[in-house]
């Protein structure tokens, strides 16, 4: 898996689970968009690199509750994956609107495009 794909997965699973400690895996693979499988494989996984402890918690009627904290290795994980995947991101920005404009010219040169309408929205 590329590296720019994991850690896509990683920001969005790391940010999930900080904001919804006590979501379940079902939840979790619900919002990624993934199996409950592959949620409960990088959940492992992360754990066991440090970044999220696992704990029970306190009054829930599901025998099997558990919440998912970051620990400070996980929020500098967080923080670091964040500025990758900011980085990504804007650099798709930046190739999609040069691609737009190279578009844009392309039409009003063929007289496709009305020269007054020609612009990025």
């Amino acid at each position: 898996m590329p590296h720019s794909v994991t850690d896509e997965v990683r920001y969005r699973m790391l940010r999930y689970l900080e904001e919804h400690p006590q979501a379940s895996q079902r939840e979790l693979a619900q919002h990624l968009g993934v199996s409950v499988g592959k949620v409960n494989y990088c959940l492992q996984a992360l754990i066991a690199k440090g970044l999220v402890k696992m704990r029970n918690f306190q009054g829930s009627r599901r025998k099997l509750a558990y919440a998912y904290y970051l620990t400070p290795r996980g929020i500098e994980e967080k923080v670091n994956v964040t500025y990758r995947f900011l980085r990504l991101k804007t650099a798709e920005y930046d190739a999609i609107s040069a691609e737009i404009d190279r578009l844009t010219n392309e039409l009003a040169e063929s007289g496709l495009l009305d020269s007054e309408k020609v612009g990025t929205p």
